[in-house]
């Protein structure tokens, strides 16, 4: 080893330092010691060359700055997605997704509040920003931006989201899927076996009162709504909009004829399906809680994994009756902003599980920060989506790092595309499963060539917004 180093001028400092270190030959914990043997500074200089020669240098995170924030919407993702593109002054770009179904103008009116921050403060920009958010799709604009603001900090320190969260409990995220429904169960049994066929171990159905309706003798008062049109919030009747009538507020009933089709109907499902695959099922229409109970016990020999939604989330003492009364596992909270309301159907007992919906819930963090009480609290966590791939990878780094998750979902199952919108990983779902990335941020990156082929129809791509660019109101929220 002296006869090595006597060929070396330590004192050369044009010599490469690199170069040196490989014909030293030497590994690192020698190298130490070797170092620690000469004198003066400039071998301590060589030293730390060596133990940070893997550090990222392509991003100085403590001087990283937000410069631009600009939308793409995307449509058919299966629903419409705004994608977020925040840009910094070295180079490193964010993404993000608004909610499905939501503006992109709730991200844009963030703008103003980010130009100048640094992304890697995410949790200081959150607090900041949280106040504009609000249930369902109106939170769309800050969980969108701090999606983004954990790609760019991932990207920052060249680790994997997850890795800021506090590290990953698995390595694969499980999917439950939605299942086409058809005219005919044979159909339907086709698209229960492309399912398997696909790998999904967790499948979803709808089987609400929608398909109840028009039928005789079926349901009570549903003459007066348009029941099979629960998602046309434009439609007006007699009675008012159906969409928009919280569940008791309709007084819809179920009969005793409408039950057994039902019965019926989740019985062949369940033939087709077999038990030792988990069922869930999705929304069911809008009735009050005495029918909801009278639905789930009739739902009760077929083991379901939960029943979604099946009143308004606002309602915890209803939900708890509804909860104590059945024995299939009840589930809500697609449309909770922040961790406070879930909280109180946790501490009042009122669900066997939660649901959020990360592009609503508030991102990342608080998403992680709501299924850590759950947790605490012996409550199980499932994960609403139904977006984009860059939304889902948020929800995969975010299930990595939770501990009580059981199960994400895909609601693009059948669009054809979908996984060539970004690039980064292939395959994305892998048999019903996605493997967490290990690469910086959220691990993947916008495919322009193909995502423009979803971009919507008289929508921009990424155009300037500078119009957003100047605050002017005060948001302080106290005195």
């Amino acid at each position: 080893m002296k006869n090595s180093l006597s060929r070396l001028s330590l004192s050369d400092k044009s010599s490469d330092r690199r170069d040196f270190l490989r014909k030293a030959g030497l590994g690192g914990l020698s190298l130490g010691f070797m170092f620690d043997k000469q004198p003066g500074p400039h071998a301590v200089e060589q030293e730390m060359e060596f133990i940070t020669q893997k550090v990222n240098r392509d991003s100085k995170p403590a001087e990283l700055k937000i410069t631009d924030l600009r939308v793409a919407v995307l449509a058919g993702v299966p629903f419409g997605s705004p994608i977020i593109r925040i840009d910094t002054n070295q180079g490193l770009v964010g993404w993000g997704e608004v909610r499905d179904g939501a503006s992109a103008n709730y991200a844009l009116m963030l703008k103003s509040r980010l130009l100048g921050k640094n992304p890697c403060n995410v949790e200081q920009i959150f607090k900041q920003i949280k106040q504009f958010g609000g249930h369902s799709r109106a939170a769309g604009g800050v969980c969108g931006v701090e999606m983004a603001l954990w790609d760019l900090a991932g990207k920052a320190y060249n680790v994997p989201a997850y890795q800021l969260l506090g590290g990953k409990y698995r390595d694969f995220i499980r999917l439950y899927a939605d299942t086409p429904e058809a005219d005919t169960y044979e159909g339907f049994a086709k698209n229960m076996q492309k399912r398997r066929d696909q790998g999904y171990t967790f499948l979803k159905m709808d089987f609400g009162i929608s398909m109840l309706a028009d039928k005789p003798g079926m349901l009570v008062n549903a003459n007066n709504w348009s029941v099979k049109r629960q998602w046309d919030d434009k439609e007006t009747g007699k009675l008012g909009n159906y969409a928009n009538t919280k569940h008791p507020f309709t007084r819809i009933q179920v009969t005793k004829k409408g039950l057994d089709a039902l019965v019926e109907h989740v019985s062949k499902v369940r033939e087709i399906v077999g038990y030792d695959m988990p069922l869930a099922a999705d929304h069911f229409g809008h009735f009050d809680v005495n029918t909801a109970i009278q639905i789930g016990k009739a739902m009760e020999p077929f083991r379901l994994a939960w029943l979604e939604d099946l009143v308004p989330w606002m309602y915890t003492d209803q939900w708890k009756q509804i909860s104590d009364a059945i024995d299939t596992p009840t589930l809500t909270g697609e449309d909770i902003y922040l961790k406070e309301d879930f909280m109180k159907l946790i501490d009042a007992k009122a669900i066997d599980m939660i649901h959020p919906d990360l592009a609503t819930s508030g991102g990342l963090l608080e998403t992680k920060k709501i299924g850590d009480y759950a947790e605490e609290k012996g409550i199980p966590m499932a994960m609403h989506f139904a977006g984009s791939p860059i939304c889902m990878m948020a929800n995969v780094h975010c299930a990595a790092a939770t501990e009580n998750f059981v199960a994400l979902e895909h609601h693009g199952v059948d669009v054809s595309g979908w996984e060539d919108i970004v690039t980064g990983m292939k395959p994305i779902v892998d048999k019903g499963f996605v493997r967490v990335p290990d690469k910086p941020g959220l691990g993947v990156e916008l495919n322009e060539d193909v995502a423009k082929k979803f971009l919507k129809k008289g929508a921009t791509w990424f155009a300037p917004t500078d119009v957003w660019n100047t605050k002017d109101s005060a948001d302080r929220e106290w005195s």
